[in-house]
């Protein structure tokens, strides 16, 4: 069977310099797919740009970590701090949605927000991801497959990524990614046996090498890996920016916006003969 490849940028809507580097990668790169950050500030000018770009499939990146949250329910703001900021890290939250209702009940309520955000908007999600992998903690995950059967979204994102890409002869990867990435792999095991018919991809590619995508990278990923469907996770931005750095995985933003408009990632892709889609091919 001839390999397919989804190609996604997270985190569209989060910044004029991740909208621009998504409309760009998209017309001039190889990237097929995005997910958007419908809290976000710039969520309105990055729906401006999807609607340009037909074939360009957009789904929702769920997000409790940065900004403010869509839904004006008051049972949320126990996810806020005393400015309306989403206030705990991706540990705390993990920790607190094992043991309360409350916190499982504000979450699925500002996810159904989000999903909804963008419907209204006109453009009808392709699949579901979040930041920080928030849809893989093991609480949380039942709430998004839940709301995937609600809006009748087909596909979520299989976080999980063999053990073999920490190692030569794929690029350097960070200790930070590499254990998140282990953890992603526990969860995935867990995850699938709960529910599988949401994942359409056998592997999600980026999560060892983080915010480090480049043409080396992708270079491997053409001549290293046998699976056939697969998606590659990646952050580009037109300019790295000191608040998008994502310490301590310090991503380099340019760095991947350059590698997926880039001639030698078409030719890797194409020598390879590997199909790009997005999830509403699948």
């Amino acid at each position: 069977m001839k390999k397919r490849l989804i190609i996604n940028a997270d985190d569209f809507g989060k910044s004029p310099r991740v909208n621009e580097a998504v409309e760009r990668a998209h017309t001039q790169g190889v990237l097929t797919s995005t997910t958007i950050m419908t809290n976000m500030d710039y969520f309105e000018e990055a729906v401006a740009i999807a609607r340009k770009l037909p074939r360009l499939g957009v789904g929702v990146h769920l997000n409790l970590f940065a900004g403010r949250p869509v839904s004006r329910e008051p049972y949320v703001k126990c996810l806020t701090d005393s400015d309306g900021n989403f206030r705990y890290s991706p540990g705390t939250l993990a920790l607190l949605t094992t043991f309360r209702n409350d916190i499982r009940k504000a979450i699925k309520t500002e996810m159904i927000a989000q999903i909804q955000r963008l419907i209204d908007s006109g453009l009808y999600p392709t699949h579901l991801d979040s930041h920080k992998h928030l849809h893989f903690f093991p609480a949380v995950h039942p709430i998004v497959c839940s709301l995937a059967r609600r809006f009748k979204i087909s596909a979520i994102r299989y976080c999980r990524e063999s053990a073999e890409l920490s190692n030569v002869p794929w690029p350097l990867s960070m200790p930070d990614a590499k254990r998140a990435a282990k953890l992603m792999r526990a969860m995935a095991v867990f995850n699938r046996l709960y529910d599988e018919e949401f994942f359409k991809t056998q592997a999600t590619f980026g999560l060892t090498h983080v915010g480090r995508i480049d043409t080396n990278y992708i270079k491997a990923l053409t001549l290293y890996t046998s699976t056939e469907t697969a998606e590659l996770m990646t952050h580009p931005a037109v300019e790295n920016n000191a608040a998008d750095a994502g310490k301590p995985l310090k991503m380099n933003h340019r760095t991947e916006f350059e590698a997926l408009c880039d001639e030698r990632t078409k030719k890797y892709i194409r020598d390879a003969d590997i199909e790009l889609i997005n999830y509403s091919q699948l």
